[in-house]
């Protein structure tokens, strides 16, 4: 296998070990929240590559349709990147037999219904209703969840391969909104009792306080595929009233893959 160079510093050409693959997947990792849309200045210092090779690069995806380029000269991510995500199985197989039943669970709460599968040490958002009127949360499709502190990251993290589970014990805890870390022993021990109970309970109080219930999708195999959750204002709904149309919400769903 041929080793991958270190980035180079800024102003400097490319390491000739780095394949040209590597350099482009930079260039999309790039973007991200907050940084939808980007000059070549920025597209060039957040992808730690020269201008002139960012700038190559970004043509050959443009011609690909993986990004666009606005007028203003801003370069944005590409409908193709959509097309080819709607792809994968983990993602929109799972979404499309998910959505009918988190349409019914979104209409009878008014609130967010999440939906959430594993990656690597972190859950990815890969759909998420929500009402106007619903609260503010920090997710969005497509972005990454702690597996710690939120509840469809507890469900997955629970069922999670034992080498996932360990690093993520070993790592930080640190939460999203600023609160009090839980240690390993505590973590363990919510694990523990999301996987015997078969339901996840979390809350967060920035952007403003919510709480939500999440159970696990399985699929053919009995393995577990997915989360489902609901998030609604801390307060204004039972969780013990939401436990069983959530329950019973999974249920569906993976009866339905």
């Amino acid at each position: 296998m041929t080793d991958v160079a270190p980035s180079p510093a800024r102003g400097q050409k490319p390491a000739q070990g780095e394949p040209v693959i590597d350099r482009g997947l930079r260039l999309l990792a790039a973007f991200g929240p907050g940084h939808e849309a980007l000059t070549l200045e920025q597209l060039s210092a957040r992808a730690d590559l020269p201008k002139a090779t960012a700038l190559r690069l970004a043509r050959r995806l443009i011609d690909w349709g993986a990004l666009e380029r606005h007028e203003d000269g801003r370069f944005v991510i590409g409908l193709r990147l959509l097309e080819v995500a709607t792809l994968s199985p983990r993602g929109h197989g799972i979404r499309s037999a998910a959505l009918p039943v988190m349409g019914e669970l979104h209409r009878l709460t008014g609130q967010h219904v999440l939906l959430a599968v594993l990656d690597g040490n972190e859950a990815v958002l890969v759909e998420r209703l929500s009402s106007p009127q619903a609260g503010k949360v920090l997710f969005r499709v497509g972005g990454r969840l702690p597996l710690h502190a939120t509840s469809v990251g507890l469900v997955l993290l629970a069922h999670a391969p034992h080498d996932v589970r360990q690093s993520v014990l070993a790592g930080d805890h640190r939460r999203p909104d600023g609160g009090r870390p839980l240690s390993a022993a505590e973590l363990r021990g919510r694990l523990a009792n999301v996987y015997r109970e078969g339901v996840a309970l979390a809350s967060l109080d920035r952007p403003e306080p919510m709480s939500s219930v999440a159970v696990p999708i399985t699929g053919r195999q009995r393995s577990v595929v997915a989360a489902l959750a609901v998030v609604v204002p801390t307060g204004a709904i039972s969780m013990a009233a939401l436990k069983q149309p959530v329950i019973a919400a999974g249920r569906a769903v993976s009866r339905a893959l």
